[in-house]
């Protein structure tokens, strides 16, 4: 089996050069923070990933989650390994000091949450779905609701879900049926099933505190009608104690293509008489505050897209390193050597590490964007940086998950047919990574939102000004006087020139026909990624020129992203004028035929 070691020289990198880390620390709140103590949670962080987490990925792939009557038994080595991730105060990073949390930047969060991922995603989605709770409490949930619930969940004594998906709905959440009925003193009883809910039965902890999507008996029809609710697993007392058993069970857990140790579980609600809950916030806005823990959950399995690439990569190298198989192309009777000499296989290795550090620069970017869209002093700062994040969420989402599929497959690739036999454990990246593409929301729901709620709907506001960095970055990297620099100058030139050609397709074209724009909808958003990431790499081979010339740093490390950034250009960037294309001209193929023509 693999092992996994955090690329902390390449975070390190992204999270100075590229992210503004040394801006971030000198945000409000954030006075205590120091280069010092990043460094010292990073290499932590990489010691439980790699000794605690990464050992028990393939074993619990192999074993999985069982249920028995209604109780779900985790993978062997999972509740020990739970316990000490939340004593080690991993649940606590990012949270509120108020309730317990360490107040520390989300560009920190982002850099050891994928350590969680690519040590174990299936481990990591415990801890992602309650941080994702404890922002909606956070932000919506009554001071009752934060006291009772939010100190447990920040130390990880407790865990949160959110449950959308019904039987009937899938991801139309207009279809919700789940029914919440007022009982006169402040609670509901919660009447319905929900699907898909990833850990919404474990032995991991005490207790589990549901988001529940329900309708009260008024409430309007579609998705104005919609409310949100805490129900927990076990009531609880108001010391904190633990009271009576809630009518929430879990009546099954779904048989996977990967994640086999993340239970996803199927809730039954009142089925004996009514599940007690409270309403979060005011009724019907229940998908806005919804949206919320998606949005935190967006960005975390775009996450997933980047950990699963970068631990299928560490995977096929350590492989291609090992394996010994035939000469050198054009040396006869040569010597045996290992495939990393042979063509494509390094081509494979470096499409695979190209993409990988594409998206790390692009979502620690935007993870630095959250911290000053939440902390800067400037209001119209934190505006921008708001937009720009909110523009950027599904391309995180969307685009590195897509991008883990083909990255993983490369992986089994690299492996040859070794990659297809389970127990090489390549195969395990690929399976597990081809939920990320569906998780919160599919590669078309992202794009959807992209081209219409982030670009039609403010005429391309924030997208034009990102251009605008990206050429500014485009003429600075001109300016080089080097082959790699001209040619990742040519290859974002004419990536910029095809997202702003596509931008100006689906600005004259959502309104009049929105079938045409969104037919185009996921090849933009590929196209807005493969662009963005490649506006990253450009900035990242800026400073390693810059540490080479003043004789800064590691040297090989400096070289390596130059070239990877011409990589890049060449392999990844080359493909954006394709995809532009297809924006402006792929409608009529895709929307012609008549349904009895399929």
């Amino acid at each position: 089996m693999s092992q996994y070691n955090a690329p902390i020289r390449d975070m390190q990198f992204v999270m100075r050069e590229l992210a503004g880390l040394d801006e971030v620390m000198q945000l409000p709140g954030n006075e205590e923070v120091s280069a010092d103590l990043v460094d010292a949670i990073l290499e932590e962080a990489d010691k439980f990933a790699s000794g605690v987490l990464a050992p028990l990925n393939w074993t619990g792939d192999q074993e999985g989650a069982k249920w028995n009557n209604g109780e779900v038994a985790t993978a062997p080595g999972w509740k020990d390994a739970y316990t000490q991730f939340a004593e080690s105060g991993w649940t606590a990073l990012p949270c509120d000091p108020e309730y317990g949390g360490q107040g520390l930047p989300k560009l920190l969060a982002t850099a050891v949450m994928e350590m969680w991922k690519s040590a174990n995603m299936a481990f990591s989605l415990c801890p992602m779905l309650t941080s994702g709770a404890i922002e909606a409490l956070m932000l919506r949930g009554t001071d009752e609701q934060k006291n009772l619930y939010l100190p447990k969940m920040i130390a990880g004594e407790w865990t949160g879900t959110m449950n959308l998906t019904e039987p009937n709905a899938g991801s139309d959440l207009a279809a919700v049926r789940t029914k919440a009925e007022p009982q006169g003193d402040g609670t509901y009883k919660i009447f319905g099933q929900k699907i898909f809910i990833t850990y919404g039965e474990h032995d991991l902890t005490d207790n589990i505190i549901h988001l529940v999507l329900a309708r009260l008996p008024d409430a309007p029809e579609g998705v104005k009608g919609i409310s949100l609710f805490v129900v927990p697993k076990f009531m609880v007392n108001a010391d904190g104690s633990l009271g009576a058993r809630n009518d929430v069970h879990c009546v099954s857990i779904e048989h996977k293509l990967g994640i086999h140790a993340s239970p996803t579980a199927v809730l039954a609600f009142g089925d004996k008489g009514g599940a007690i809950g409270t309403l979060v916030g005011e009724p019907n806005r229940g998908l806005e505050y919804m949206f919320i823990m998606m949005n935190e959950a967006r960005f975390a399995v775009g996450m997933e897209g980047l950990a699963l690439s970068e631990r299928s990569y560490q995977h096929a190298l350590q492989y291609a390193k090992d394996r010994i198989q035939g000469t050198d192309a054009g040396v006869r009777g040569g010597p045996k050597v290992n495939i990393l000499h042979h063509a494509d296989v390094r081509r494979l290795l470096m499409n695979m590490k190209s993409k990988t550090e594409a998206m790390r620069a692009l979502a620690y970017v935007v993870g630095a964007a959250f911290d000053k869209a939440h902390h800067h002093a400037d209001e119209a700062v934190r505006a921008q940086n708001q937009a720009f994040v909110d523009l950027m969420i599904p391309v995180v989402k969307g685009w590195c998950t897509e991008n883990s599929i083909d990255v993983t497959s490369d992986g089994v690739q690299v492996h040859g047919g070794m990659g297809f036999i389970e127990e090489t454990g390549a195969a395990q990246h690929f399976r597990d990574s081809r939920i990320t593409t569906i998780y919160e929301g599919t590669t078309a729901i992202q794009a959807n939102d992209l081209i219409g709620r982030k670009i039609a709907r403010e005429n391309g506001a924030t997208v034009g000004a990102v251009v605008k960095m990206m050429r500014a970055v485009e003429a600075e990297v001109a300016g080089v006087q080097d082959e790699a620099f001209a040619a990742i100058a040519r290859a974002l030139g004419k990536g910029i020139a095809a997202v702003e050609e596509a931008v100006a397709y689906i600005l004259a074209t959502y309104s009049q026909d929105i079938k045409a724009a969104s037919v185009g909808s996921v090849p933009f958003l590929k196209l807005l990624g493969i662009v963005a990431g490649g506006w990253q790499m450009a900035r990242a081979a800026l400073v390693a020129k810059r540490k080479l010339e003043a004789g800064e740093g590691d040297a090989g490390f400096c070289k390596a992203k130059i070239v990877t950034a011409r990589f890049y250009a060449d392999h990844v960037l080359a493909q954006a004028g394709g995809l532009a294309y297809t924006v402006v001209n792929g409608a009529p193929g895709a929307l012609e035929l008549t349904e009895e023509l399929f």
